[in-house]
């Protein structure tokens, strides 16, 4: 026997772990430090790592850390480099967020990132920090984080009942679940409540309140638990992993799955309802299988409606549910219980009367023997049944004279005509033939009809050949008595070989019928792939899905597909619809309607299309007269069948989508970049003879002699406009060179007063009828910027707080510092802005009035975010509000300024005694 790693891998199993590993060889790692509740040193675990890390020579950057006033991890802090967050105003306040773009820009191979399931301020990127975490995974950086029970999404209302808090920060448990590691931090709840007196979880008022309330002993206990299972669970998950990536077969008893046998007899309902119980005591999950045989797929109708029915209330009641076929109950039910690593087998004791349990045992074992044999590692556990069901019993209402299936009667009867016509024409070839030979026809017409019609008449042939066998060729000859004993032996073995032949040509017709049907579902699948592989419209998915859902399931499909508003449109034709139940269906992304629990008197079935972005769709299936409606959704495989179908037209649907959102993109920035290029090719060719005009018109009003008053206006009038489209020119130019990457900032260290001076001085002008404020912080630090194009920016909010408010408004610009950035607001007392167009006045040929006389083709502020975004820093618009006007913030990063130069030693002495250097 060969050992357990040695046994010999699935093909296709190794092809889609080499892949799986090469996807995510490119994808980063995530380490998840996971805890009951704040306090159990989740944040200080991870920063002790991460210096241990760094004490090894592993490069990582702190992306965002959360001490809470905790002085012990405050200091594991120290020395460790830090990202600087992105300042975000948020509702008249400036907050603090993890900088994505700076972080994908440095690439670190490790980031830190506290409180995964942290939400992010409004104007973030993602709302959640744990997508976030999957843009820096997806770029390959890896990333230790942190994670309390209470904010796994299916937890957080298990979690809410028990403290009676209800915490709004969640996780959705696939995030958890995909993580490449979970280190389980956890201290008893003593311990945690002792942290908690001495200050070390929050701050004394905090830990008072947080003591009463949430931190009481019995909630701490219970978080502890659940912590613990929940981490029991992701343990297990990767045992089963490692056992598959092994191909290792023996169970192993880590964990406390059930496995629930479905039988073709009554109290299986009893042993699903049994097994399910258990699972819920031990907290374990639980599957439920029942083995098609060949004997079993003759079951009448109604008894195979109730093994469906079975079934689908061991999925209700949270089972996986199957259905195998096999020949073999035992080594199926093993087979299954080894590849989910399935310890503990539930079946359903069966009574049967003494004579006919005493023969059954003779003749076979039960499965539960067989099963016992076959796997003693697995515990067999044995459910008794109800007193209604300890015998056998037919269902009722079902006719118990007629026979169950009249209609194939005629198969025995077949079968005993062609044995019977066997022997009559084997007659006339006794001179000719022993009569070894011609039993030997006799056992080949027990085979043909079991290859034709089944294991039950083969064996009816059997015996009728034998018993035309010695009524006809055994002397006495047209008589049943045997006049040697020898006959009787050779009787007998006829008879048994002619049984076990056709036993096992009936069984071999089974298989063969299975590996057709599944070849027909693959190749159905295959050929639904390859189809909608090449489509490049909608309605060519409708088409194909259509036509290939009709030939699987012999009903009739409609797709409904959501507008703009995500709601469902209504089919043009075709069968009349429930458009009320397809918007639940699609909006609640589950199955409603025949075979569902949701309105089932409906006698339409309605898929959701789940696409991996989105619902797409729902997909309306109606089965065709003649059928059992509904009926065929019972069965798990059938209901699988269905459900890959709705995911390779959702996936499709979802592709043709981003092919029209990528074909709009290429046709939105090929237009960009002819108008691009359209603009700066008259920039160019207008700067020249505008920069003649200017310098004419200037010259024309120094002119001597002396213009006449009218001439003098008119001379100033064209110089103002001049220099207008000039400055217009100048910002189509800028705007161009920038968009192409052109612009090369020249960062120099130095003040922000000297170029907020110089943006005053050059919007002199604009500003002769403004009142203009500067309130300056005292203390500002020398930051690295490009002057020349600060002050660009300067002037262009300058201008515009001058163009849209009346003569004798208040202009003031303010700055100071903010957290790791300088800020600077231009604000001023005029209208404000228009209500919700805060965002779209930075777009290129926006104007804050839509119909103005004001001069101006809405490119300033344009300008203004590409040269502060060239910088790393970002610009907004606050929103308005009542008494104030409009007011503009920019911020610039800070970072270290060179130090200034060192005194050399003569130099000081001679300015510390007061002699000339």
């Amino acid at each position: 026997m060969l050992p357990n790693d040695s046994q010999r891998p699935d093909p296709d199993a190794l092809l889609a772990q080499v892949q799986a590993q090469e996807k995510k060889a490119a994808r980063g790692r995530l380490r998840i430090y996971f805890g009951a509740s704040a306090g159990v040193g989740k944040t200080y675990a991870m920063l002790a790592a991460a210096r241990k890390l760094l004490a090894d020579g592993q490069d990582l950057l702190v992306g965002v850390v959360e001490t809470h006033g905790r002085q012990d991890t405050a200091a594991q802090l120290d020395g460790l480099p830090l990202l600087p967050l992105k300042a975000i105003e948020y509702r008249g306040k400036t907050l603090f967020e993890f900088d994505l773009d700076e972080a994908l820009r440095r690439a670190p191979p490790l980031i830190l990132m506290d409180e995964l399931a942290h939400s992010n301020v409004a104007g973030s990127r993602h709302p959640k920090r744990w997508q976030d975490v999957e843009e820096l995974l997806a770029a390959g950086i890896d990333v230790l984080s942190t994670v309390n029970v209470q904010h796994l999404e299916s937890l957080n209302d298990v979690v809410g009942g028990i403290t009676g808090v209800r915490v709004a920060e969640t996780l959705p448990d696939t995030v958890f679940d995909r993580a490449d590691e979970v280190v389980l931090v956890d201290i008893p709840a003593d311990e945690l409540l002792r942290r908690l007196k001495q200050g070390k979880v929050y701050q004394p008022q905090q830990a008072e309140r947080a003591s009463q309330h949430f931190f009481r002993k019995g909630n701490l206990i219970a978080l502890r638990e659940l912590a613990l299972r929940r981490t029991a669970d992701r343990v297990q998950d990767d045992v089963q992993a490692y056992r598959v990536e092994k191909s290792i077969n023996p169970v192993w008893k880590t964990g406390a799955a059930l496995l629930a046998c479905v039988g073709p007899y009554a109290g299986g309902e009893h042993v699903i309802r049994s097994t399910a119980r258990l699972a819920s005591q031990l907290n374990a999950e639980w599957h439920a299988l029942y083995v098609e045989t060949p004997r079993l797929q003759r079951l009448p109708a109604r008894e195979r409606e109730r093994i469906l029915k079975t079934l689908k209330l061991a999925q209700d009641l949270g089972a996986r549910t199957a259905i195998v076929p096999s020949a073999d109950i035992a080594g199926a039910v093993v087979e299954y219980a080894r590849n989910a690593n399935i310890s503990k087998v539930i079946v359903g004791r069966r009574r049967a009367g003494a004579w006919a349990g005493a023969l059954a045992r003779l003749w076979h074992a039960s499965p539960a023997v067989r099963m016992a044999s076959l796997a003693p590692d697995i515990d067999l556990i044995e459910v008794g049944l109800p007193p209604a069901d300890m015998a056998p019993r037919r269902v009722a209402g079902e006719d118990t004279e007629a026979p169950r299936r009249p209609s194939r009667h005629w198969r025995y009867l077949l079968a005993a005509g062609a044995s019977l016509g066997t022997a009559l024409a084997s007659v006339p070839l006794q001179p000719y033939l022993d009569l070894a030979n011609i039993a030997m026809l006799s056992l080949l017409t027990v085979v043909l009809v079991a290859v034709r019609l089944g294991r039950g008449p083969a064996a009816l042939a059997s015996l009728v050949g034998v018993a035309c066998f010695d009524f006809i060729f055994v002397p006495p000859r047209f008589s049943f008595a045997v006049g040697d004993f020898q006959y009787v032996i050779t009787f007998g073995v006829m008879l048994a070989v002619g049984l076990i032949t056709g036993h096992l040509t009936a069984g071999l017709r089974f298989q063969a019928r299975v590996a057709s049907h599944r070849e027909a579902r693959a190749r159905a699948l295959y050929e639904f792939s390859r189809e909608l592989s090449g489509v490049l419209q909608t309605e060519q998915i409708f088409d194909i899905t259509k036509s290939a859902i009709e030939r699987a399931f012999r009903a009739r499909a409609t797709l409904l597909l959501p507008d703009d508003e995500d709601s469902l449109q209504t089919p043009n034709g075709g069968e009349p619809l429930d458009m009320g139940i397809a918007q639940w269906a699609f909006d609640h992304a589950q199955a409603a309607g025949t075979g569902t629990d949701t309105l089932p008197a409906s006698p339409i079935f309605y898929l959701p299309l789940i696409a991996p972005m989105r619902t797409r769709g729902v997909l309306a299936l109606l089965p065709l007269d003649g059928t059992d409606r509904g009926r065929w959704l019972l069965v798990p495989e059938q209901r699988q069948h269905l459900d890959t179908f709705a995911a390779l037209a959702a996936i499709a649907l979802e592709r043709v989508h981003y092919i029209d959102v990528a074909q709009g993109a290429l046709l939105q920035m090929e237009s960009e970049r002819l108008r691009n290029s359209l603009l700066a090719a008259l920039s160019h060719d207008l700067r020249t003879p505008l920069t003649s005009l200017v310098g004419l018109a200037e010259s024309l009003t120094l002119s001597r002699p002396a213009l006449s008053p009218a001439q003098l206006d008119m001379a100033r009038s064209l110089q103002s406009e001049t220099v207008r489209m000039s400055a217009l020119v100048a910002n189509l130019l800028d705007m161009a060179r920038i968009e192409s990457g052109q612009v090369r900032l020249n960062l120099q260290w130095q003040a922000l007063e000297e170029v907020v001076g110089s943006a005053l001085r050059a919007s002199g002008p604009q500003l002769q009828q403004h009142a203009v404020q500067t309130q300056l912080a005292p203390d500002l630090p020398l930051v690295r910027y490009d002057a020349v194009l600060i002050e660009r920016v300067l002037c262009n909010l300058l201008e515009n707080a001058a163009k849209y408010t009346p003569p004798g408004s208040t202009i003031t610009v303010a700055a100071g510092v903010h957290g790791q950035f300088l800020q600077v607001r231009v604000f001023d007392d005029g209208p404000g802005l228009p209500p919700g167009r805060e965002e779209a006045i930075f777009e290129k040929f926006t104007r804050g009035e839509r119909e103005s006389n004001k001069p101006g083709v809405g490119l300033g502020l344009a300008i203004c975010r590409a040269i502060v975004e060239a910088h790393g820093g970002t610009i907004h618009a606050q929103p308005h509000t009542p008494g104030q006007g409009a007011a503009i913030v920019f911020s610039l990063p800070l970072g270290t300024p060179p130090a200034p130069p060192e005194i050399e030693l003569d130099d000081a002495n001679d300015y510390e005694t007061g002699k000339p250097s």
